[in-house]
């Protein structure tokens, strides 16, 4: 049984997976505080499923909150060494992605866009049939986000910023949530566990 976390964005969850169903799953909005939330969550949720131990860990390797990605990723790693248990990623992008198309199986195509560092959003554009990210990762201001990005439906929490600086197309409010892992095809779910920040760092190496 795989056990999927999320701690990226505003929202701390947690679901068990086995194949493509989930069998349990918790989630809250908490904001910050993901480190004193997501072990109790784990713990509360295994207890549920009778003390099941998971066979595997996945984590949100983000982009999104530098500190809730890193609390994330370190809580996967510790578990996943505590039951010996294989460690991976998924992308916060490919979450709410796939949770878009299946809120709308209409949609061929969607945009996400999460919100960034210094004003910039993340945007990643994806195709639904079969399901495939159709552009990189770019961190980008509103305006610059708006004209990368042609997709009607735009979806994540920047995507009312990025409607606004483009002024058409419609914005879902959708946040990565562990239990949408069950909906990705294997090949997002084998990132290696390590944080995707989507930007450069802030901090630039001294000169010589």
């Amino acid at each position: 049984m795989l056990l999927a976390i999320d701690t990226a964005t505003a929202a701390c969850s947690a679901a068990l997976i086995e194949g493509g169903d989930v069998v349990h799953a918790m989630r809250e909005l908490v904001g910050r505080g993901h480190a004193e939330r997501i072990v109790p969550m784990v713990e509360a949720l295994l207890a549920e499923a009778g003390g099941v131990t998971p066979s595997a860990v996945l984590a949100d390797c983000g982009p999104g909150s530098f500190t809730g990605v890193r609390v994330g990723l370190a809580a996967a790693i510790g578990m996943g060494m505590g039951w010996s248990a294989p460690v991976a990623g998924c992308s916060s992008m490919a979450l709410v992605a796939v949770r878009c198309f299946a809120d709308r199986p209409e949609l061929e195509h969607c945009a996400v866009a999460l919100t960034g560092g210094h004003g910039e959003l993340f945007v990643q554009r994806f195709a639904a049939r079969p399901f495939a990210a159709s552009s990189d990762l770019v961190s980008l201001p509103p305006a610059e986000a708006a004209a990368f990005t042609p997709d009607a439906v735009i979806a994540g929490s920047g995507a009312e910023a990025l409607v606004a600086a483009r002024g058409t197309g419609e914005a879902l409010d959708i946040l990565p949530e562990a239990a949408d892992a069950a909906r990705l095809p294997e090949a997002f779910r084998t990132l290696p566990p390590q944080p995707i920040y989507g930007r450069p760092p802030d901090a630039k190496p001294k000169a010589a």
